[in-house]
């Protein structure tokens, strides 16, 4: 039997937190589901992953900053791909709603 899940089910309701979930991993693709609730990243410091990241905005918004210094804003059904080793972070994501991502990572 499969079993069929939604991506906007059990929304964690701790909003001082961002909340990551694993929907699929396997040993060369994993799927992510992001809750942010105006969360960023650290100032110091970036994601710098071994891995390609294709990301997509499903509710809210958020702003990732890059290492060369540009800014991308991804809105609802806006989505991105971030090449291996592309340093990055998340500099704002919606203050009045949750923002939930689904990130793909793959090798």
């Amino acid at each position: 039997m499969l079993d069929k899940n939604n991506l906007f089910t059990n929304l964690p309701k701790d909003k001082t937190q961002e909340h990551f979930s694993d929907l699929v991993n396997s040993s060369s693709t994993r799927i992510e589901r992001i809750v942010s609730f105006g969360q960023s990243s650290p100032q110091s410091g970036w994601y710098d992953q071994d891995e390609d990241e294709w990301v997509c905005v499903l509710s809210g918004y958020g702003v990732l900053e890059f290492e060369n210094g540009s800014i991308v804003k991804l809105d609802v059904g806006d989505n991105l791909l971030i090449p291996a080793g592309c340093k990055h972070k998340v500099v704002e994501t919606d203050h009045n709603s949750e923002t939930v991502w689904l990130a793909v990572f793959y090798k």
